[in-house]
């Protein structure tokens, strides 16, 4: 806009025009009284979004600009809404009252709210954090901070190695609202594959002198004391420095205030976790379902039984970090085994839950200084339940439960004054008044009573007026423009005495005004005013004294938090009756008895599910080759032996009678793949990426997964793919995998390559019908039963008919493959003898005190077919 165009402005657009140069990227909402108004663009695009009427106001010279605006009272629906949408926007409030003769108030822009930056509860789920990340990269290390500004956690992390899949391994799991970066993080950040899948936010290029080393130490100076760098260990750790300093620039430019309830940071490893990619997590549909992504149906939401929003938002930060370090895990494990054997202490502890509000944001509120009335009275009645807590845990013996009973503070005199102070339900709003209780202050309480007195003073008046005048209709009203008056009907004018001095003249009535009624109307309007502003400052002092304890506040929080997650595990362990899982360094081999999935089992009714056993090792049984017909489970069996492990990693105890589990640094799957056609891949280039990253990133100690692989592409290729998948794993590491395919030719890998054992799923055929069973047993099967399978699914007859005919041919046509791919005498000689390796290696694994009569009439039935079988 040129000066000229800018002169013609009406004084205040030329106001909101200069605030809005300084906050291009915001929509400005601008106070006007009750509303937040939004002139031009800002107007067109919020109308948009969020289905306003656009309206116009006048701008000077003859002109007008679009206008749309949202009543103060519910703004933080229509923030949250454009917050979803991807915007900023910039508050800017009135912050000098209405005056006589002042037309045009100041204003300035109090805070920015970014998707990163919410704070108000309406904005956020109360069960996950809202991260605001910032990355600084300089050559080959990355320096990561994220925020939850609601809680005041603030965390570092260091990338060096790996750069790429160690930043990815980090958002999956961190899943931040908001990201800022340096320009080479930017590019790097914007470049990785990740973002490809639309669910995390794009990186903003942040200032350059946001992250120079002299800038992030005064920042970080003035977050956490002079002494930050040697507390925290963070000297020489540039990347982490810049990263830090800049994060707070941020929060400290868009909040406008020192946000005092960060008052500590923690530095973490990404190698203390079990890493679990994007596909991992979705495949396994641990936060939320992979169909329509919805958390009914994932694991999270079947194991989350917590009371408290806090401890909700621990339980997910235990799903998104897994442990490594056996010790923390089973000190977690003792803690649920505590809860699950006292059941008297499990019930009791739930039901004080319950009471006990989000603390931890609630001291996030303090220390930014937005917390109200309603606010301090759910902190009072929290507080009021923590002595209960501390009490039911009074004869705890696991570590983790001791020391949260000790970290929760008793704040039994700080709630007794907010009990004396705050009335039961105060007002949502400061303005007004009304949230001090009677009898809390002297002077509070006298110009309450100043006004509870003035309707009785005003009836003492108007009946002597009418007295004195002999006019019977007079009336003492008042209304918010005038105050008070004395109406007289214009009938009755000449009745009125020279002391009535006239004030306003309306259709059938005259109103007027005594100097009787001016001195009550002061003594209650002023009473009025001074109860207000009062109010206000006895308020601001119970701010303040609580804000001199955020810091045990926090601390206590994070106890309720951990008791309330712990106690979730305990809860759903009974109720679906888990076992506590054997996890450490020294065990070797994965050993489930009876395993189920824990959600199919939840939506089933408990004697529907069929439970199975799992048995891996790092050397003879490291690979299970699974073969059986679609539909029959295969991969609710995998994903159930990943869950279990899952499970047991994040300290719960998991669906199975018994599991002796090792650590694992990785769990990796291969379930499913889509067309990724918005990215130009198909359903076999997504399958081979998915195994490409597999294959470059498994260890001796990682879990895979791996369905049906080969499946896209022809017959000859895909086996080809699949067996030589196979043939990498075992060869290059001793990572445990489980390995469905409809190649039945792949079973004849058992006795060939060491390690690898055959597994099918059971399967009865009645009258040429099929029944699935669902028990995995030891074997390979030796056809798909694909017919049988689209009989189920609903097929017509006559493709069935037709389908089983061509199948006939085809099995008559000579189209064995010739496996005799082992090029030297020794893997010559052990596949001439895999028939009897096949036997012996059958006949070793089995379990005779754990046989059914059904398993053994089925295990005797696939040996005598073995040995009859024909030489190939």
């Amino acid at each position: 806009m040129s000066e000229k165009q800018e002169d013609s402005l009406s004084p205040f657009m030329r106001q909101y025009d200069q605030t809005k140069k300084s906050y291009p990227d915001s929509i400005l909402f601008f106070r006007m009284g009750d509303f937040y108004e939004m002139f031009n663009d800002d107007a067109i695009t919020v109308s948009r979004v969020l289905d306003l009427t656009l309206t116009k106001k006048r701008c000077g010279d003859g002109k007008s600009a679009p206008m749309c605006g949202v009543p103060y009272h519910s703004v933080e629906v229509y923030i949250a809404k454009l917050m979803q949408a991807g915007f900023k926007v910039a508050i800017c409030e009135q912050v000098t009252n209405p005056q006589d003769g002042v037309k045009l108030l100041q204003r300035q822009v109090v805070r920015v709210i970014t998707p990163g930056t919410v704070t108000d509860f309406q904005m956020l789920d109360d069960k996950k954090n809202n991260y605001l990340m910032c990355l600084y990269k300089e050559g080959q290390n990355i320096g990561v901070t994220y925020v939850d500004i609601t809680t005041g956690e603030f965390t570092l992390s260091q990338i060096g190695d790996n750069l790429e899949n160690s930043l990815t391994d980090l958002l999956t799991r961190v899943c931040p609202s908001e990201v800022i970066a340096n320009d080479e993080g930017q590019k790097f950040y914007q470049a990785l594959p990740l973002l490809s899948l639309g669910q995390l936010p794009k990186a903003q290029t942040y200032y350059d002198w946001a992250f120079t080393d002299t800038r992030a130490d005064e920042n970080l100076k003035r977050q956490f004391g002079d002494n930050y760098a040697k507390v925290y260990e963070l000297a020489g750790k540039r990347t982490l420095l810049l990263s830090s300093g800049a994060v707070l620039e941020y929060i400290n430019e868009t909040q406008k205030r020192l946000l005092k309830h960060i008052n500590k940071l923690s530095i973490i490893k990404n190698s203390s976790f079990l890493t679990i990619d994007v596909n991992t997590r979705r495949n396994l549909e641990l936060v939320e379902t992979i169909r329509d992504r919805k958390k009914q149906g994932a694991l999270l939401s079947l194991l989350d039984k917590t009371k408290t929003s806090m401890g909700g938002r621990k339980l997910r930060k235990f799903f998104d970090e897994p442990l490594q370090d056996a010790k923390e895990i089973n000190a977690r494990l003792d803690a649920v085994d505590e809860f699950v054997k006292n059941i008297r202490l499990r019930e009791q502890l739930a039901q004080v839950l319950q009471g006990i509000s989000d603390i931890e944001r609630l001291s996030g509120k303090l220390g930014y200084g937005n917390i109200y009335p309603k606010d301090m009275v759910s902190l009072k009645d929290s507080l009021n339940l923590l002595p209960t807590v501390k009490a039911l845990l009074v004869d705890v013996q696991s570590q983790r439960l001791v020391c949260c009973r000790d970290s929760i503070v008793d704040f039994s005199e700080v709630a007794s004054v907010l009990d004396k102070a705050l009335v039961i339900d105060p007002p949502a709003v400061l303005k007004d008044g009304g949230f001090i209780r009677n009898g809390f202050n002297t002077q509070l309480d006298e110009y309450r009573d100043a006004l509870s007195h003035g309707k009785e003073w005003m009836s003492e008046l108007e009946a002597k007026e009418r007295e004195e005048t002999g006019i019977k209709n007079l009336r003492i009203d008042q209304n918010k423009v005038f105050g008070y008056y004395i109406e007289v009907n214009k009938s009755q004018s000449g009745l009125v005495p020279l002391r009535y001095q006239r004030k306003q003249t309306i259709s059938n009535n005259e109103r007027y005004v005594t100097e009787d009624l001016k001195i009550i109307e002061e003594k209650i309007q002023g009473a009025k005013d001074n109860a207000i502003e009062l109010e206000l400052l006895l308020f601001n002092k119970l701010r303040t004294m609580l804000a001199d304890y955020v810091v045990q506040l926090q601390k206590t929080a994070v106890a309720i938090a951990e008791i309330d997650a712990l106690l979730s595990f305990a809860l759903t362990a009974v109720k679906y009756n888990y076992c506590r899982p054997s996890i450490s360094k020294q065990n070797k081999q994965i050993k489930i008895v009876d395993g189920r999935h824990p959600v199919v089992e939840a939506y089933l009714k408990s004697d529907n599910f069929i439970p199975n056993d799992t048995f891996l090792n790092d050397s003879t049984d490291r690979t299970m080759i699974i073969t059986g017909p679609n539909m029959a489970g295969k991969s609710t069996y995998m994903r159930q032996v990943a869950l279990i492990v899952f499970m047991a990693h994040i300290g719960s105890y998991v669906p199975a009678r018994a599991a002796e589990l090792p650590i694992v640094d990785r769990i990796f799957t291969r379930v499913g793949a889509s067309d990724d056609l918005a990215f130009g891949q198909s359903t076999f280039m997504v399958e081979m990426s998915e195994v490409a990253t597999i294959l470059a990133n498994a260890t001796d100690k990682s879990l895979i997964i791996l369905d049906e692989i080969g499946r896209g592409t022809s017959t000859f290729d895909g086996l080809a793919i699949a067996w030589s998948v196979v043939e990498y794993i075992c060869q290059h590491f001793k990572a445990k995998t489980l390995f469905a395919t409809h190649y039945h030719e792949l079973t004849e890998l058992e006795g060939v390559i060491d390690g690898v054992k055959n597994y099918k799923v059971a399967v009865k055929e009645v009258d040429d019908q099929v029944v699935f069973l669902r028990k995995i047993v030891r074997g390979g099967a030796n056809k798909s039963f694909g017919v049988e399978v689209a009989r189920l699914a609903g097929l017509p007859q006559e493709v069935l008919s037709r389908a089983k005919e061509i199948s006939k041919n085809l099995e008559a046509v000579n189209t064995k493959l010739d496996l005799d791919i082992f090029k030297d005498k020794k893997d010559k000689a052990q596949a001439v003898n895999k028939k009897a390796l096949a036997l012996y290696n059958r006949l070793r694994d089995v379990d005779i005190t754990r046989v059914s009569p059904m398993f053994a009439f089925d295990l005797l039935n696939d040996l005598v077919n073995v040995a009859k079988s024909e030489e190939e």
